[in-house]
């Protein structure tokens, strides 16, 4: 494994290492065409980076890592740069071993219905051959939208025909994809943009959130360092004052 700064070590020691993080993915397509490679080229080399930074959160500790993989308005882009998208993942679930080799879970958040049968047959082997690993669980979200999976939730709602005065935060947190997981604490965005992209938007009302000014393909465990050193000095007060 590469670098675990002084830093990291630090915020860990204190009790200041989050539980969850999550990350938004960006800039493969723009890592690429800096080397005037094709975008496909862009997402192999972050898939990589994924499996990498995985397996660092976990020798660090962190409990949860959720990654933004596919958003649903990713399908607005060109066919070829979708289907090329699939087939990594497609590649990548049929060798999950290593996640089960360094005792990590593998689950995915988002709308399955959209996703070709075959896809979906990989997804759910791969969270069933890592259900009882006790390392870091990786969320995974594929054809997810904040938007939509809070839709999603309010309709469950009204399936299950709970009266309005019955409905609180929690009704609402226990429907969503991520029930269970405790809200990220901190969120990293790469490529230096400033948005979140419909990402979690109802998890992340109190996380705290560190940009890169780096191409998700060039993050790299002296990032990850710098955004828990970050996170470890910051004074979290959920909106109290102390």
């Amino acid at each position: 494994m590469g670098l675990f700064s002084k830093k990291a070590k630090s915020a860990s020691a204190t009790g200041a290492l989050p539980t969850h993080v999550a990350i938004i993915m960006d800039g493969n397509g723009r890592w690429a065409k800096k080397r005037g490679l094709p975008r496909s080229a862009g997402h192999t080399a972050g898939a990589a980076t994924l499996k990498s930074v995985a397996r660092y959160c976990n020798k660090l500790g962190i409990r949860y890592l959720t990654v933004y993989a596919f958003s649903t308005e990713n399908w607005k882009r060109s066919q070829e740069e979708i289907d090329g998208i699939m087939e990594i993942l497609r590649a990548n679930l049929m060798n999950t071993v290593s996640f089960k080799d360094d005792n990590m879970r593998l689950t995915f958040i988002g709308d399955r219905s959209r996703l070709a049968p075959d896809l979906v047959e990989l997804i759910e082997k791969a969270e069933a051959d890592s259900r009882n690993a006790t390392g870091t669980q990786v969320n995974i979200a594929l054809n997810y939208g904040g938007r939509d999976e809070i839709v999603h939730a309010v309709r469950r709602v009204v399936e299950e025909g709970l009266a309005p005065d019955a409905i609180t935060e929690q009704t609402i947190t226990d429907r969503l994809y991520t029930a269970g997981i405790p809200d990220p604490d901190l969120v990293i965005r790469t490529s230096g943009e400033f948005r979140f992209s419909n990402y979690l938007i109802w998890q992340t009302a109190y996380a705290e959130f560190w940009i890169a000014d780096v191409l998700w393909p060039d993050f790299s465990e002296r990032d990850m360092d710098a955004a828990i050193a970050a996170y470890g000095a910051r004074d979290r007060r959920f909106g109290g004052r102390k």
